[in-house]
């Protein structure tokens, strides 16, 4: 098997073999670019030495010594040769870019004798100097792992000595004594000097390189951006080009647009006198690349003519790396440049505008979640420079926002209505935290995950949130939040990043997020692409006009418990509950039908005859009622019952495990007249909505179904109250009524489901718990150490779970569609904006996805993106028979 390709022998579409490095330094040596000679060591090397434990595979060897020979004959200069020595980058390449997580080695070849030669061959001693005290920190570091700031403190010790205060201030017999004090630390670092055959050099070079792709930075950067492990890195061996060889020498890196705005000009910079690492390390200030046209014309109109021709060549933005060496211009890289989400979505618009790609390409270049950094504000890098963190959760809704401390729903209330910014601080939130959490510019808690209620309502309202914060301890008693021994009284300004999980204390400006005319073009071409409709989870008129605003299809989700948390509504509630027949309960449901009335009308209204589906009461009634003692004391006073019979009652609901308890169509059951008071409301509003004109639907959801006995008996309630009413006023209304499938035995007896349900709507939340066995409210105690030691691919809760819950819900389709063939089927939950979860529903047949209005976006670009990939699977599948 070949293990080593010339740059002349590969091109781009090898980049699984060669890596996405030296497949762009192959192409670019095809086009007749100038790329200074080399080769790379494939990825399957790298394969095998991770299989060999730290082993170079047999063969290579020999492989390697036959093309150093070939590479001398290109250079005519010898490796190891102490008159004419061929020196050498050794530089990683995953198939997929991962800038700066994996390991380089420069000047590679150099040591005490062929140090001296470069200097008579280039009659630049100083430069030959300052290549060998680069390499043997670079080398250091790479290979024997010995810490960076160990040689800083040598060279910063000389340049005190010295008064220089820049590296280029330096002679050459200050470089000689680095030199000198470098070897000095391979002695007392490791008890070894530093290597002085050049054989040996590239040999734990190209080790260390292929250990790199292991390093701690290239694993969290894997699982931050979704790389596979199994790629594995290519070994790119390059003819050095040597930027720091004079005045009229430099280096630099350059993207061919803007990376940040996206404009269409050159964006980059450069230094004079110096190698790559100078400018990507910080120690001294680059140049914006504009000034080299000013100080070298003739080379930056060749460079710019170049980046030009890359990026019509490859149809993206190209990020080029670059070497000056006495004035001729040597390319060391291209590929994809990485953006910023405002970027990506402007440059995707031009470069189809300039006929450069289309519209289909335009929507696969584009991740998803960019979308959402877009649409709320952000802290800069710029401001979060000089702060420390304070601690850090789960990232549960993006955007930013600072604010005063409270520890309670009312106080947050109380706070945000005298004027204060807020930010909510909880162990966890329940429904009954409503209040607070739509009063606070944040929300963060100590426990759950990212679909535990804080995080859902968070992302349904737009608010930014952080959840698992295991760092943080909240104490009423003490009125205070402790991290720690760190106290933090109830109104201390904290700031919260949504994209991050980060807290830090102190207020920081947020930067508001604006319209973006890119965007809305990529959202439209999304809704012609996309086969897979995206409707909002929206309760209020508010969460429904900015889905609306995001072109949701519709409402796939209202969660009819969140309507009745408002005060005057939850003590009709409580009212309802505490009730000891039926014929007690008669004035709170008709207090509590006119309201849901009213709600329903405004719902209605603003959809304008689009599909809005209500889901009837589905949570435990505990969460309606008083929680402590005061709660008790107030709520007891307020329905005017003795404290003692309102707390037997509270003791008779409370239940050992509530969310597999009394909740959901198990209410319809025991409880018939709250159901029926809903479809009432359902019922009456669509008639008022009649005589306006707007024509309604109703779309009714029964949650957490477990059999066809149960949906049956159930759905011809629901639809002989509704044909009564409408006999008994003369009208026609057109309705559905299904469930939300988030049982696994609904899954199993799908068909017999399916025979009294218009439609099936997954709840993933739930379905993914009773599969798993896994609290969403308490997953956040132990994920990180299951995504830690790869037990868990991801969250299942936000990507979902193919293999488990997925099998569960392409079985449920298939039942249910053998049963009704044209059955509408959707998916309510937060895994609607997942790209991977979304390609998994548009293979099995899901017609519409649910998500909070925010995500909206994101799974209209994830629905786009899983069709067009379907289609090219297909269109690959049809040319290879």
């Amino acid at each position: 098997m070949k293990q080593i390709y010339f740059f002349n022998e590969g091109n781009r579409d090898m980049r699984t073999l060669l890596g996405g490095k030296g497949a762009n330094l192959a192409e670019m040596t095809q086009l007749g670019l100038p790329v200074p000679s080399g080769f790379t060591i494939t990825t399957e090397v790298c394969h095998a030495f991770q299989a060999n434990h730290g082993e170079l595979p047999a063969g290579l060897m020999t492989e390697l010594k036959a093309s150093l020979i070939e590479l001398e004959k290109r250079a005519d200069k010898k490796f190891n040769d102490p008159e004419n020595p061929l020196l050498v980058s050794v530089r990683s390449g995953a198939p997929i870019s991962m800038p700066g997580m994996m390991d380089t080695i420069l000047n590679l070849g150099l040591n005490d004798q062929t140090v001296q030669g470069l200097a008579k061959l280039t009659n630049n001693e100083r430069f030959a100097w300052d290549c060998y005290r680069r390499l043997i920190q670079m080398f250091g570091n790479v290979v024997f792992q010995i810490p960076e700031q160990r040689f800083e403190k040598e060279l910063s010790a000389v340049k005190a000595d010295r008064h220089a205060t820049s590296d280029l201030d330096l002679t050459t017999d200050d470089l000689k004594e680095i030199v000198k004090r470098y070897h000095n630390v391979y002695l007392e670092e490791i008890n070894r000097p530093f290597p002085q055959s050049a054989t040996e050099q590239l040999t734990e070079a190209i080790s260390a390189v292929f250990t790199s792709w292991n390093n701690d930075r290239a694993i969290v950067y894997r699982e931050l951006h979704h790389i596979s492990e199994t790629l594995g890195t290519a070994v790119n061996v390059q003819m050095m080009a040597f930027g720091n060889s004079g005045d009229d020498s430099g280096t630099g890196v350059a993207f061919s647009r803007s990376p940040v705005t996206g404009e269409n000009r050159l964006f980059g910079e450069f230094l004079k006198n110096a190698q790559g690492e100078d400018v990507v390390s910080g120690v001294r200030t680059p140049k914006p690349i504009q000034e080299l046209a000013d100080e070298e014309p003739e080379i930056y109109e060749q460079f710019r003519a170049i980046t030009e021709q890359l990026e019509q060549h490859y149809h993206d933005m190209q990020d080029v790396e670059f070497t000056i060496e006495h004035g001729k211009l040597f390319l060391l890289q291209t590929r994809d440049g990485k953006r910023t989400p405002k970027a990506a979505v402007k440059v995707a618009v031009d470069q189809v505008k300039e006929g450069l790609i289309n519209k289909e390409q335009a929507l696969l270049r584009i991740d998803p979640e960019q979308i959402s950094q877009l649409l709320h504000p952000e802290f800069t890098a710029e401001q979060l420079k000089t702060k420390d963190v304070l601690a850090t959760g789960l990232p549960a809704s993006p955007g930013a926002a600072s604010g005063e401390i409270q520890i309670t729903a009312a106080a947050a209330k109380a706070a945000n209505d005298a004027g204060h910014k807020v930010v909510l601080v909880r162990q966890d939130t329940s429904p009954e935290d409503i209040s607070g959490m739509i009063a606070s510019s944040a929300i963060v808690t100590s426990r759950g995950g990212m679909t535990s209620h804080a995080a859902v309502v968070a992302r349904g309202m737009g608010t930014c949130g952080v959840v698992g914060c295991a760092a943080l301890n909240v104490s009423e008693e003490d009125q205070c939040v402790y991290v720690g021994d760190q106290k933090l009284p109830v109104g201390t300004v904290i700031s919260v990043d949504g994209t991050t999980g980060n807290l830090y204390v102190g207020e920081i400006e947020a930067d508001s997020a604006a319209h973006d005319e890119n965007l809305q073009q990529i959202l439209d071409w999304a809704k012609e692409a996309g086969e897979v409709a995206v409707y909002a989870n929206a309760d209020t008129p508010a969460d429904f006009e900015q889905a609306l605003r995001f072109e949701a299809a519709g409402i796939g989700l209202t969660r009819t418990e969140h309507m009745f948390f408002a005060p005057e509504r939850l003590i009709e509630m409580r009212r309802l509950i505490v009730a000891k027949t039926a014929e007690d309960r008669k004035p709170a449901l008709a207090a509590l039908k006119e309201m849901q009335t009213e709600d329903f009308k405004a719902l209605y209204r603003l959809a304008e005859g689009k599909t809005v589906t209500v889901r009837l009461l589905d949570p435990p009634l505990h969460e309606f009622l008083p929680h402590d003692e005061k709660e008790l004391n107030e709520t007891a006073a307020d329905l005017q019952v003795p404290v003692e019979d309102l707390r037997k009652r509270v003791v008779a609901l409370k239940e050992v495990n509530p969310m597999l308890g009394l909740r959901g169509s198990r209410l319809a059951v025991t409880m018939p007249d709250v159901y029926a008071m809903q479809v009432d409301a359902i019922i009456s509003a669509a008639f008022a909505l009649q005589d306006e004109h707007i024509l309604v639907k109703p779309h009714i959801m029964l949650p957490l179904i477990a059999s066809k006995i149960e949906m049956e008996v159930l759905r011809n309630r629901i639809s002989d109250q509704i044909d009564a009413a409408c006999e008994e006023v003369g009208r026609e209304l057109h309705y559905q009524v299904g469930t939300m499938i988030e049982l696994p035995r609904a899954c199993i007896e799908a068909d017999g489901i399916a025979e009294n349900a218009d439609f099936f709507s997954f709840g993933t939340n739930d379905l993914t718990q009773l599969t798993f066995g896994y609290s969403r409210d308490d997953i956040g105690q132990f994920l990180p150490a299951y995504l830690e030691k790869g037990l868990l691919p991801a969250d299942p809760f936000n990507t979902l779970d193919q293999t488990g819950v997925g099998e569960l819900m392409e079985m449920a389709v298939t039942r249910g569609r053998e049963e009704k063939h044209s059955l509408p089927i959707g998916v309510c939950g937060e895994v609607g904006g997942d790209p991977s979860s979304m390609q998994f529903f548009d293979r099995i047949g899901i017609d519409y996805v649910s998500c909070s209005p925010f995500r909206v976006p994101v799974a209209l670009l994830a629905s786009a993106q899983a069709a067009l990939k379907h289609q090219y699977r297909y269109r690959e599948q049809k040319e290879q028979k």
